[in-house]
């Protein structure tokens, strides 16, 4: 220990500010990783329980369409959600807690030209955001008289994955084609 006390109170501050920084570092570590999984759409956040989505789904007026069992989750189908195109929305659950979200858009008067459009759109917008993500389908099926078309992407951060897709199936006239955005906790 040095005589000087002057010297002492100052290694006794260089003790303090040595440990609130790793403090102040174990804090913010912890937050950043917290901030690398990709949060679930509309403010929600993993692992909200299925009474807390329900109340602010009640609030947002929207309707909870059906309530399914599929592999232990469960799985609401939810319409009104106010979003341009959004047509309906799924919410997964495992024992009671968010797990993923399923935003499905259908756009009723769109040329394929615009769903292509509208897919580059949120494409760039997730590349921007998340990083480049991954092309994990693209298909096209003329093996019949209907013609499929999937295209898809994906984003995995921390503990969670963002998927983009594009479907379209076309037979004659008749065409069916939806994007769908799906957030998911790993």
């Amino acid at each position: 220990m040095h005589p000087d006390p002057a010297h002492r109170h100052w290694v006794f501050n260089g003790t303090n500010v040595f440990a609130a920084a790793v403090f102040i570092v174990l804090l913010f570590g912890a937050h950043a990783q917290a901030l690398d999984d990709i949060p679930p759409p509309f403010g929600f956040r993993w692992n909200d329980s299925s009474g807390k989505v329900e109340q602010v789904l009640v609030a947002a007026k929207a309707k909870i369409v059906t309530r399914d069992t599929k592999e232990k989750r469960e799985i609401w189908t939810v319409e009104g959600l106010v979003q341009p195109g959004l047509k309906r929305t799924l919410f997964k659950f495992k024992e009671g807690f968010l797990t993923e979200v399923e935003l499905h858009y259908e756009y009723d008067k769109w040329t394929i030209e615009n769903y292509n459009d509208r897919m580059g759109e949120i494409r760039r917008y997730f590349d921007a955001k998340f990083g480049t993500g991954k092309l994990v389908s693209r298909t096209r099926d003329n093996d019949s008289d209907v013609v499929q078309t999937l295209v898809g992407y994906q984003w995995i951060a921390g503990g969670t994955m963002l998927e983009l897709f594009y479907f379209s199936a076309q037979r004659d006239a008749l065409v069916y084609r939806t994007i769908t955005v799906t957030y998911k906790a790993m």
